[in-house]
């Protein structure tokens, strides 16, 4: 079947949607069909820059004290059932987009692939490509039967282009009854506090691991990421440990991150770290055993003690 329709699920942040976000809409774009996006909330203020990449039409949920997630995939299937069907939904590997997705998945009673990396559609044919063993081996997936197709792509899988389009049409959807499902409300928002880019958007991301020994000794890997205007990441074992929350992981669980330059402080180099952070351009590994698994994807092997390492970088960025 030919991809004529195409819907995309976005995220917002601060106004506008995230580079993620982008990256999917991009690569919408080039499959050859018209784009449309959802958002939770409100469209038109990013209907702007969902326009310049491509999208032609916002679907907007307004979903109250609703679960975002639950709004959204139940407008979502009222709109398909409505006869307004897409050939094919893109999510991003989020904890938004895996919600929506999964709850669209029942409702429509279709197959959802995931974690993929690549999506091709050829003739009838659409295939996407999906990295297992740690990313050593890549597996090709054709979906069979009819649409609506749906697919998950992780972070950074694609690169955001501008297509220099118009502002998208923004139509608003309303919720349909939730049933039970619409029994839990939002009561209350938290938003964390946080200074300097977003760790998956970060042009520097410096990581700590169990080698910094205790959770004290982290305040080394944040000085050092805000000198270098980067963001601090870790690895799963300091997270598990508590040493800092989970928004922060790096790895096949946690965030995915391809910046410029990434310093992994204390770091063995686990596969499900390496997963989430060796597609950087620029991978400076300390690490006190010369045998670690980092120094084998680094670009610069720093065999030493952190504790050694980092405060001497830092008092020689500190002095410039």
């Amino acid at each position: 079947m030919a991809i004529n329709n195409i819907w995309v699920f976005a995220q917002t942040s601060n106004g506008a949607p995230t580079s993620g976000s982008l990256e999917l809409v991009t690569k919408a774009r080039s499959l050859g069909g018209a784009v449309s996006v959802w958002v939770a909330g409100d469209g038109a203020s990013v209907a702007g820059a969902l326009g310049d990449f491509g999208a032609t039409k916002v679907y907007a949920v307004d979903y109250g004290t609703n679960l975002a997630g639950v709004a959204v995939a139940a407008a979502m299937k009222a709109t398909i059932d409505g006869g307004d069907a897409p050939d094919l939904v893109m999510f991003p590997q989020t904890y938004e987009g895996r919600d929506v997705m999964s709850r669209l998945s029942v409702k429509l009673d279709r197959t959802v692939l995931t974690n993929n990396i690549d999506i091709a559609a050829s003739g009838d044919s659409v295939v996407v490509t999906t990295p297992i063993f740690g990313g050593n081996t890549l597996v090709s997936t054709t979906f069979t039967g009819s649409g609506p197709y749906l697919a998950a792509f992780r972070p950074k899988s694609f690169a955001p282009e501008s297509a220099g389009g118009a502002a998208a049409a923004v139509t608003s959807v309303s919720v349909p009854d939730l049933g039970t499902a619409g029994g839990a409300k939002v009561t209350a928002t938290h938003v964390e506090e946080t200074s300097g880019p977003k760790l998956d958007e970060a042009d520097i991301v410096v990581s700590g691991g169990r080698g910094l020994g205790e959770s004290a000794k982290y305040e080394l890997v944040e000085t050092l990421a805000k000198l270098l205007k980067g963001a601090p990441g870790a690895s799963r074992a300091i997270v598990d440990a508590g040493w800092v929350p989970y928004s922060y992981q790096v790895g096949q669980t946690g965030k995915v991150v391809k910046p410029s330059v990434y310093i992994a402080a204390g770091i063995s180099g686990a596969t499900q770290h390496m997963v989430g952070m060796k597609g950087s351009k620029n991978i400076i590994a300390i690490n006190k055993d010369k045998e670690a698994p980092i120094f084998g994807i680094a670009d610069l092997g720093i065999v030493g003690d952190v504790h050694k390492v980092l405060p001497k970088l830092i008092e020689a960025l500190q002095g410039r």
